[in-house]
């Protein structure tokens, strides 16, 4: 083994836990084996007796295929609904099983007067019971398949009902045709109402607003505020040129500049003219200065002539600036006129296009309606020609054709799963009453659930003979049932302490868990050591000891107990077997309780303890009476022994819990009467070929150890 490897131990740790698991199934298996072979055999029984009665069934199959729908009959965008192609053929699976196309076949084929459904209350119920629907994966195709006891009546239920499925779809869809084209009637003549209404509405509008048309006011008003708008213009930039000319003229006068050299009247032609007119005529007044005086009439008309042309010029220059004021005045007036214009036009734009607003709702009323209108005729007629020649998107591919053989009973299956379903059932039922089952069978329980050290097995000894059984370990000491009491005392030898442990009380749970077989045959065992050993039987109730040793005196631990005796040797029973005495019970008193707990008894033990190396106690079982309670207080020890698989794990649990809250201390727990060779082997096959091999060792060496049994009898009191 390589030491430094520290997974081996585990493995093997595991491995041993797996194999002790399997062997407890194993064992599980072999106690349970009759209950097993029983429910098996009634599981595979009622089986055969299922095939034996069961009426043969025949299955005919139709086969259908479901193509896509490809007929949309509302075509109008929005209002057609997808249907996914997976949810359709879902859809039509369940209508193959609907109340309605089952009922269609139950009257057609009158199955209710069929012997198969004449006793039912629900007869589609039952016929669809009959009926599965069995889609063929990844295609179209759908089986139809109908059982039913006459081959001809399941033949004829699957190919009505495939023949009526069909029918009732295409049925379905010209109803569906015919309910829509009534429906786009409805609705055509309400689109046509809403047509004429939203036309009217529109039709109104316009005469309400003296409006021929809309369109055309809004032009003629907007091409006249354009037309306004460059006459503003034009106006406004002659204005602004006037009112400069005329603040330039207005400049010039308050600079002092002559009237006469302004530019626009400097280059007017009236007074060019009239300042050439002046000209001539100053120089002709010029002439006549030289050759007349002031009063010459020649002299006056020449002065006059000059006075008013310079009064001519004078008057159309001042004419000329005050035209130039009012062209200003006039460009200006035409300029705020055309403003005025211009404002009013706007204003009537805008009028038009808040007009134009609620003219355009109306409109595209009208226009929607119209086309919706339109759209519905067109659909409406589409569809009236569609239910008129309807196609069905499913067809008999191939229809059921006459069952010659029968589908049920299965027989191969059947018998197999009765095989099967035997086999589990029994299985089942053995590991539940093991569950079930908590009575203490092993050394683990022992530790497990009592929490106690464990002493020892003792095997079943297969006699009648209570003398043969209270004397095991001294008539056939070679047995392994002696070999099991020597187990216990050396046990008990090797605890810690062991040399206090000098009186000893042997009791159990119940009677007959084989407390005075322990007692009488550990007290041999003792004896054959070499110790001084004393057995008493202090069950005054049920007494067993004297049977087992022949003794019938009347003279017993009654006696010393009730003061009738002084002397312990009076009532002690010497035995053939060496260091061996008893003490019976003696005729049974009618109050043992008080006996035993009296004062009377401490004295005894003491006195025994005086006389003897080992004290053995054979006591009453502790759920019965208090008398074992007050012995092991009185003693140093308890052995307290249980039946293999008689006494429950709790019932023993709560009997030892009821020693130690006493403050009594048990040494351990023997377990008893374990069938080795029989049906308890098993349990322990390991310890009984070991005691095997060891008694053929001495049975070869010429021992008296025969092997031979008598009746069989369970280790008992």
């Amino acid at each position: 083994m390589d030491f430094d490897n520290p997974s081996q131990p585990q493995q093997g740790g595991l491995a041993q836990e797996d194999t002790i698991n399997l062997r407890h199934y194993w064992h599980v298996l072999l106690e349970r084996r009759w209950l097993i072979i029983t429910a098996f055999i009634s599981v595979f029984v009622l089986s055969l007796i299922y095939l034996f009665k069961a009426t043969p069934i025949y299955q005919a199959t139709a086969r259908i295929q479901i193509n896509q729908e490809n007929d949309n009959i509302l075509r109008i965008e929005g209002l057609a609904v997808g249907r996914q192609e997976q949810d359709y053929l879902q859809t039509q699976y369940k209508n193959l099983m609907s109340r309605t196309l089952i009922e269609s076949v139950v009257n057609k084929l009158k199955l209710r007067e069929d012997d198969r459904y004449a006793k039912s209350v629900d007869v589609a119920r039952s016929v669809a019971g009959d009926i599965q629907i069995a889609p063929i994966r990844l295609s179209r195709l759908v089986d139809v398949k109908v059982e039913h006891p006459d081959p001809k009546r399941a033949q004829q239920i699957a190919n009505t009902l495939v023949t009526n499925f069909i029918e009732l779809n295409l049925l379905q869809k010209k109803q569906a045709a015919i309910d829509i084209v009534k429906l786009l009637e409805g609705e055509a003549e309400s689109q046509k109402k809403a047509v004429e209404k939203a036309e009217q509405a529109l039709h109104h509008y316009s005469k309400e607003h003296n409006m021929v048309s809309l369109e055309e006011s809004q032009n003629i008003v907007l091409q006249a505020l354009k037309d306004f708008q460059a006459k503003h213009t034009l106006a406004k930039s002659v204005a602004v040129a006037a009112e400069r000319v005329v603040a330039e003229v207005d400049a010039q006068i308050d600079l002092g500049t002559s009237i006469y050299s302004l530019p626009q009247v400097a280059q007017n032609t009236a007074i060019q003219q009239l300042r050439g007119d002046l000209a001539l005529a100053e120089a002709e007044f010029a002439e006549l200065k030289k050759r007349y005086r002031k009063r010459h009439p020649d002299y006056m008309t020449a002065e006059e002539k000059v006075t008013s042309l310079q009064e001519s010029m004078r008057q159309t220059a001042q004419e000329l600036v005050n035209s130039l004021r009012v062209n200003a005045t006039i460009a200006k007036g035409e300029e705020e006129s055309l403003k005025k214009q211009v404002d009013l036009q706007e204003q009537r734009q805008i009028a038009l296009r808040n007009l134009r607003i609620q003219y355009d709702v109306l409109k595209r009323d009208a226009q929607s309606a119209d086309e919706l209108y339109k759209t519905v005729l067109a659909t409406m007629k589409e569809t009236d020609l569609t239910s008129k020649n309807k196609i069905n998107n499913m067809h008999v591919v191939d229809p059921a054709d006459l069952p010659l053989k029968s589908v049920k009973p299965r027989i191969v299956l059947t018998i197999l799963l009765g095989l099967v379903g035997g086999l589990g059932v029994a299985l089942g039922l053995a590991f539940f009453v093991n569950y079930l089952d908590d009575s203490i069978k092993s050394q683990d329980d022992v530790e497990t659930y009592l929490r106690l050290p464990f002493l020892g097995y003792i095997p079943n000894i297969k006699t009648n003979s209570v003398l043969e059984r209270d004397l095991q370990s001294h008539q056939h000491p070679q047995s392994n049932a002696a070999e099991g009491f020597r187990t216990i005392r050396a046990t008990i030898s090797l605890t810690h302490k062991a040399d206090k442990f000098r009186t000893l009380a042997i009791t159990s749970t119940i009677p007959s868990e084989g407390k005075s077989l322990v007692a009488s045959n550990l007290a041999i065992v003792t004896a054959q050591t070499g110790l001084k050993t004393l057995l008493v039987d202090a069950d005054l109730r049920r007494p067993s000891v004297h049977k087992a040793y022949q003794l019938h005196s009347p003279s017993g631990l009654s006696s010393y107990l009730t003061e009738e005796v002084d002397q312990l040797d009076k009532i002690v029973h010497k035995t053939e077997i060496p260091n061996l005495e008893v003490i019976c019970c003696g005729s049974v008193p009618s109050t043992p309780s008080e006996l035993i707990g009296s004062k009377r008894m401490v004295e005894f033990l003491q006195a025994a303890r005086g006389c003897y190396d080992r004290v053995i106690l054979d006591c009453p079982p502790i759920s019965a009476v208090s008398d074992p309670l007050i012995i092991s207080a009185m003693s140093d020890g308890v052995v307290f022994v249980t039946k293999f698989n008689k006494i429950r794990r709790e019932h023993a649990r709560k009997s030892v819990q009821r020693v130690q809250n006493a403050g009594i201390h048990i040494l351990g727990v023997v377990l008893n009467d374990i069938d080795f060779e029989g049906k308890d082997s098993y349990y322990y096959s390991y310890y009984y070929y070991q005691n095997r091999y060891y008694a053929s060792h001495y049975t070869s060496g010429g021992g008296k150890e025969k092997g031979t049994v008598v009746a069989k009898s369970r280790n008992g009191d």
